[in-house]
């Protein structure tokens, strides 16, 4: 089903089984094939291969070449039917790839709101990425990595499969990250290693100085006091009832698995 108000460029070839919301814009020789629905207002500029049962949401734009929904590389799928899902607001730029989700991770390779994947982002099988958040130039996540929200990856980074990266952190360009990271940091290197909070990101997003002086009181519990993050945890937590922007750490650390980097 194609909106009325839909504008098709005619080398575009598109599915019939395709539902194309309000005001979409498809440019000349996309492809828009099997189960895909593209909601109000977003822009496919051109030459893009959208694939698969395939969401996108609202107010997207994207650039020529991108891939969307394409069978992913894990050498386990088998074509089982599973998902990409794209929320609203996103700006995602020429080459960026994200492929379909597995069965064994859930089904969905997921998107939320309001990110920017830069030129050649490559977001594979069962990614989850949530809101606000900046991919840069080459940027590259395995298979599961999430990203929770406000993360900025630095250009030529890679994520290793698995590993979460907590809200708000930032990662230098070129960097290589093969275990966890905490919420509010930031990290850089191969290995990635942890070098302080992202202070100047919270400032641009209001938070008030009584709070980075708690979220910098508990990076210096889990780095600098020299106990194990088993023995800091409780304190944690206890100053999360106060503060609310320290239960991120506590939520963190409940879906941590691969450990933290250090």
């Amino acid at each position: 089903m194609i909106h009325p108000s839909a504008k098709i460029h005619p080398t575009a070839l598109v599915a019939d089984g395709a539902v194309i919301g309000e005001d979409v814009v498809i440019g000349p020789f996309c492809i828009i094939e099997g189960s895909v629905e593209i909601k109000a207002r977003t822009i496919l500029n051109s030459h893009i291969v959208v694939k698969g049962d395939t969401v996108i949401g609202e107010d997207n734009q994207i650039y020529q070449f991108a891939s969307i929904g394409e069978v992913n590389q894990d050498l386990k799928y088998k074509g089982e039917a599973t998902k990409t899902i794209i929320g609203n607001g996103n700006l995602i730029r020429e080459h960026v790839t994200i492929h379909r989700g597995t069965i064994q991770g859930g089904g969905v390779t997921r998107i939320g709101n309001n990110n920017l994947l830069m030129i050649n982002v490559h977001v594979a099988h069962d990614c989850q990425i949530k809101n606000n958040c900046i991919l840069a130039n080459n940027a590259t996540l395995a298979g599961h990595v999430e990203l929770d929200d406000f993360v900025i990856v630095g250009g030529m980074s890679a994520i290793h499969q698995f590993v979460i990266v907590g809200a708000h952190v930032m990662l230098g360009g070129g960097s290589m990250v093969s275990q966890d990271v905490p919420p509010y940091v930031m990290a850089q290197g191969n290995h990635a290693q942890p070098f302080g909070v992202n202070l100047e990101g919270l400032k641009r997003r209001g938070f008030d100085k009584p709070t980075m002086h708690a979220i910098r009181n508990v990076y210096k519990m889990i780095y600098r006091s020299g106990k194990t993050l088993e023995e800091v945890l409780p304190e944690i937590e206890q100053i999360a009832q106060t503060e609310s922007a320290i239960s991120f750490f506590v939520e963190f650390f409940k879906r941590s698995t691969r450990g933290i980097i250090r």
